[in-house]
């Protein structure tokens, strides 16, 4: 799950749609997904710079694990529209293409005139399938929203100094980022 796109965007994850989230697991006392049908859970996401990431889910059920980006094949692959979630409990696979696309043609806001800053936000959703484990026969639809914000740093010589260095070699000075989500699946 390719949640970023783009130059920047690369940078917050180059990864959206699995679902990863950085937190703790809420199993004492709360249902695992063997002992429902069904409902609403939410995940929450926060961006790294590579294909793997920690994900919690909680809600309907509860679990955490690793999330990460791959391609068609299988194959990890940072800018992939897939997601292998691997949980404690089983697993499944997020399809983010729909998002990834809608990432791909939302430009961020960037101000180039007072401070290097960018923003990125763009919601839509994701599927989940190939579920094993606690979550075989998973399925449903998810709104996710990805948010990514950073200060590039300015050219400090040559003809562009003082400018904000907006190439594919910058690094930020501070980046940030949030993956976060809702919606109803059920088992089977």
């Amino acid at each position: 799950m390719r949640w970023y796109t783009g130059r920047h965007r690369t940078l917050a994850i180059a990864g959206i749609t699995a679902i990863s989230m950085v937190g703790m697991s809420f199993f004492a006392g709360s249902a695992t997904a063997a002992a429902i049908k069904g409902g609403t859970i939410y995940i929450s996401v926060t961006p790294n710079n590579s294909a793997t990431y920690p994900i919690v889910i909680t809600g309907a059920f509860a679990d955490y694990g690793t999330a990460t980006t791959i391609d068609q094949n299988g194959t990890v692959n940072p800018n992939g529209n897939y997601v292998k979630v691997a949980l404690k409990q089983g697993g499944f696979e997020v399809n983010s293409t729909a998002l990834n696309k809608k990432a791909g043609s939302t430009p961020p806001t960037f101000n180039s005139t007072t401070n290097c800053s960018y923003t990125f936000t763009v919601s839509g959703p994701i599927s989940l399938s190939k579920g094993s484990g606690a979550y075989k026969g998973i399925s449903g639809t998810l709104t996710i929203t990805e948010s990514f914000s950073a200060i590039l740093p300015r050219y400090t010589s040559g003809k562009h100094k003082g400018q904000c260095n907006e190439g594919n070699s910058a690094t930020p000075l501070a980046s940030g980022g949030n993956i976060s989500g809702s919606g109803k699946v059920s088992f089977g």
